[in-house]
């Protein structure tokens, strides 16, 4: 891994971002890209006519009061997004992170990520964002839309951060998962972590062999690893285990072969993201 992108907006969560990304930069020894998007709403100069039936003069003054109020808000919106930045870099920087760069960005997030992911490694971005509504415990309403566009791996960020010594791989012997563990195989951020291989549900002699494997390759990197396989729903074998054993990161792949199956569409990787209070890694 030599180069990440880190998300960040206005919310509580981008302070997280910044040190999953230090956390992750300072171990690959990477660089990282910090993105602020502006989006559409922040730069479009065009208004609506509230003017109704104003006469001529009135109608008049009340566009250009509406132009100017718009303009200022998009000023404001590219001084907040700098800032943003600004603040981010320096955190980093604070934790030896030393090739940062800033890109702020107009337009749509997933537009910005297409450009730049193809020189990319890893994806990082806050499970919520600055409109997400914590008392029903929503996910930010661009993560969706990051997760499904994005080609690289995604890592999800939880609330604040926490030194990740040891996680769980949610195991479903199909292409997404087997390619995380190729890469968690050939990367410095797992080396010297703990792994447990996690399968939901009863498994045939191919599945148990394909497991086996898996651990294997783990194992010869120099990580590690033990697995398991429990009967039941994913969503509860994996929330409960990862909260009875103190595990700090999920790794899943994005699309799977059993019940751990659909990203963001289907339940269980939509529970796990929504209601895990660890960071989730997501690979298609």
């Amino acid at each position: 891994m030599t180069h990440l992108i880190a998300l960040i907006d206005g919310s509580i969560y981008s302070h997280s971002v910044c040190d999953h990304a230090a956390w992750v930069a300072g171990r690959a020894g990477a660089s990282v890209d910090l993105m602020h998007i502006l989006g559409r709403r922040h730069t479009n100069g065009e208004n609506a006519d509230f003017s109704g039936n104003l006469k001529l003069g009135a109608r008049s003054a009340l566009l250009q009061e509406l132009a100017d109020l718009d303009e200022q808000k998009a000023k404001l919106a590219l001084k907040h997004g700098r800032l943003l930045l600004a603040e981010a870099k320096e955190q980093l920087e604070s934790q030896g992170i030393a090739e940062v760069g800033t890109k702020l960005r107009h337009g749509d997030l997933i537009e910005a990520i297409a450009e730049f992911e193809k020189d990319t490694n890893l994806i990082i971005v806050g499970k919520r964002g600055e409109a997400a509504d914590f008392a029903k415990m929503h996910l930010g309403s661009n993560l969706e839309r990051v997760v499904r566009a994005a080609t690289k791996p995604v890592l999800v960020t939880s609330r604040a951060f926490k030194p990740i010594e040891k996680f769980v791989i949610a195991f479903d012997g199909g292409p997404s998962v087997m390619k995380a563990i190729d890469h968690i195989a050939q990367s410095k951020v797992f080396k010297g972590l703990s792994c447990l291989l996690l399968a939901a549900g009863d498994l045939n002699s191919d599945a148990r062999q394909t497991l086996d494997d898996a651990v294997a390759i783990l194992q010869n990197a120099g990580i590690t690893t033990e697995s398991a396989v429990e009967k039941g729903d994913a969503e509860t074998i994996i929330k409960t285990r990862i909260e009875k054993d103190g595990y700090d990161l999920l790794v899943m792949g994005a699309y799977g072969h059993s019940r751990i199956r659909n990203l963001i569409i289907g339940s269980t990787t939509t529970e796990m993201v929504r209601s895990c209070h660890v960071p989730v890694m997501l690979f298609r």
